[in-house]
């Protein structure tokens, strides 16, 4: 009985045990049935060779244990890549081309991605995600035929271009160094791009690159024909007082915190928050319309006296030493105290708030890229979204941001660059550079006429299609050193 009773009890714990085992392995089992997610940089179904494709793959229980991509075509199964993890990370990145995969142009295939986890699911091999994408091989780039004449650009102002490209594009424009000028595809199936020549880019290097890429990944890139008008900017000297320190000291405080001296305090605005400032603009300069939105000639503020230029280089002294330099970009016009401020053209509201050096400001999108700002004022008037017509007052004029006195700071802005508003102010410009070139190319411009009132500068509303000889710049006026504890605008 005693050793019945010890076989029984084994036997249990036996048992036991077995249905321990056999629960421990059905929690490994089935404990993570999730599969890993498969995400890839290319949606579309044509693809270029060589084009550089990213596969994530992401498993929020388990660590990714391994990835294969193949290319199915007819009966052939085409080894691309695989490869196997250890390393315990749930998120794994593969990047490949098809390159090397001998698929001739127009090849249609399937793409097939497979990935699996470092679970026990699917019976110990893990769980298994596939994706499975059919395409085409594309390798032929786009064709760009530019139907302008060559555009006449000057140091800091800004082209204006129409041409067609052969097939469907996923991204289009001018590129100049870093910086990028998106096209915008009009109803004809053309393409109008507004570009910069960038006010501290010299003639002899400013070499835009006008580029498509198609929906396959296909690159055509070519060198934009221009010519180029050099340009001078002035210079000037701006004491920093304590009276101006002082009078900013809480509204810099909250632009740039931190325990540290009053002229410590206006170098970091001026520096580190400029910067940060001209950012934000430049994402601002994103949201713009597809289409031309703006009508007519641009206005300027009534019955104001400019007070500084575009692209002014300005250098600050404090106590007789020189501490900062900066240029200075827009116009700056001085009315009466707290002057009603209309829109320059008609367009939406893209941007309102307070911005740093710029203080109260408002910017106003007119479409392919052109923006408006209007800065340092005291009040706003209009909100993100709103529909304006020229001439409607949008906010008054004031000192915020680094600004010493009462006064608008309006500037033009491409794609998020400051360019010179001269261009934009003189009516003349305006049709022989953007609104004649776009007619002449196929186009429809709105119609436009002169007026008698626009401001020029220089030489800048000669037509682009006859090229001048520029105008000599003539020296800058010597400027009468300030009072001290004058105010005068600090931007």
């Amino acid at each position: 009985m005693v050793k019945r009773a010890r076989m029984s009890k084994l036997s249990m714990a036996i048992t036991v045990a077995c249905i321990i085992f056999l629960g421990y392995g059905a929690y490994l089992l089935f404990n993570d049935m999730d599969a890993p997610r498969i995400s890839v940089s290319h949606q579309a179904d044509r693809v270029a060779p060589n084009l550089p494709i990213v596969v994530t793959v992401t498993d929020n229980s388990s660590a990714v244990q391994s990835i294969s991509i193949v290319a199915r075509h007819a009966e052939n199964v085409i080894p691309v890549l695989e490869k196997s993890y250890n390393t315990g990370e749930q998120t794994q990145q593969l990047t490949f081309t098809l390159e090397n995969t001998g698929l001739a142009d127009e090849a249609t295939f399937d793409l097939e991605i497979t990935a699996r986890d470092a679970s026990y699911g699917g019976f110990g091999f893990g769980n298994k995600s596939q994706v499975i994408a059919p395409m085409r091989i594309d390798a032929v780039p786009p064709r760009i035929s530019v139907k302008t004449t060559v555009p006449l650009v000057r140091r800091g102002g800004t082209g204006c271009l129409v041409y067609s490209v052969s097939k469907e594009t996923q991204q289009t424009g001018v590129r100049a160094g870093d910086l990028f000028f998106p096209a915008f595809r009009q109803e004809n199936g053309d393409y109008i791009c507004i570009f910069a020549f960038p006010y501290n880019v010299e003639s002899k290097t400013f070499t835009p690159q006008l580029f498509a890429v198609d929906v396959a990944g296909n690159l055509q890139n070519q060198e934009l024909a221009v010519t180029r008008l050099d340009r001078r900017f002035r210079t000037d000297t701006i004491n920093i007082t304590q009276n101006f320190l002082d009078e900013k000291s809480a509204e810099f405080a909250a632009i740039a915190p931190g325990e540290m001296s009053g002229i410590e305090r206006f170098l970091k605005v001026n520096g580190p928050v400029r910067r940060a400032n001209a950012s934000a603009l430049m994402q601002v300069g994103k949201n713009t319309a597809p289409v031309m939105i703006w009508k007519g000639a641009f206005q300027r503020l009534p019955r104001a006296a400019s007070r500084a230029g575009f692209a002014d280089h300005r250098t600050y002294l404090w106590n007789g030493q020189k501490v900062d330099e900066q240029t200075h970009l827009g116009f700056d016009l001085a009315s009466t105290k707290q002057s009603e401020v209309p829109a320059a053209n008609s367009g939406i509201v893209v941007f309102t708030g307070y911005l740093g050096i710029y203080g109260h400001l408002v910017v106003i999108d007119h479409g392919l890229g052109l923006q408006s700002l209007y800065s340092h004022l005291s009040e706003i008037g209009v909100e993100i979204g709103q529909e304006v017509e020229r001439g409607k007052i949008i906010g008054k004029t004031g000192a915020t941001g680094m600004a010493g006195g009462d006064h608008l700071h309006f500037g033009i802005l491409i794609s998020g660059i400051e360019v010179t508003p001269l261009e934009w102010l003189d009516s003349h410009w305006i049709k022989d550079n953007v609104v004649d070139r776009i007619n002449a190319a196929g186009g429809k411009a709105p119609p436009f006429e002169v007026t008698a009132d626009s401001e020029s500068e220089d030489s800048s509303s000669t037509p682009a299609q006859k090229p001048a000889k520029p105008a000599k710049p003539s020296k800058p006026a010597k400027k009468a050193a300030p009072k001290p504890g004058a105010k005068k605008p600090a931007r």
